[in-house]
């Protein structure tokens, strides 16, 4: 299926479990391939750019371990060549707009797209979290992430660190 379709501006979702599968699958097909669960630190990138087959990677911050992760994620990514989506695996305002940061802290030739996860969940937790607009979103430009979360909507906390 995959030859059949080469002609078409198509790009394949990790269609198997492990990285040398799916280099596998992109050598047989030549179509690109977006990678998302088998790269998840340094070494899955290094692989999958090793064998041919990081064309774009899905940097989720809770799946590198972080924002401070998923940066040098990105920052490998770009030196690897490699484009990203910008995301997470499920988020909030909070989420939302680290997320936002990251990518529009990024090569732009390298983010192929980012995420508004703020609008799959309900109750919003940040009024001043971000919002598409004419189908656009931009990072908040308050200190910090640019968002006030809404503590009482939050809950106490589990654990205070004195």
């Amino acid at each position: 299926m995959g030859r059949a379709v080469a002609h078409l501006d198509v790009m394949l979702e990790q269609p198997c479990t492990s990285i040398a599968e799916c280099a596998r699958v992109r050598t047989a097909t030549g179509l690109p391939m977006k990678l998302d669960e088998a790269t998840h630190d340094t070494t899955s990138l290094l692989e999958a750019s090793a064998l041919g087959c990081l064309d774009v990677v899905a940097v989720k911050l809770s799946k590198f371990g972080g924002l401070s992760a998923a940066r040098r994620a990105r920052d490998l990514c770009i030196y690897l060549g490699a484009k990203m989506c910008v995301e997470d695996t499920w988020g909030s305002d909070i989420t939302t707009a680290a997320c936002l940061h990251l990518a529009a802290a990024s090569d732009p030739r390298f983010v192929l797209n980012t995420c508004d996860l703020s609008g799959y969940v309900a109750p919003r937790i940040a009024p001043d979290g971000p919002a598409r607009r004419n189908g656009r979103i931009a990072p908040p430009t308050g200190p910090g992430l640019g968002i006030t979360p809404d503590l009482e909507l939050l809950g106490a906390p589990d654990l205070v660190l004195d």
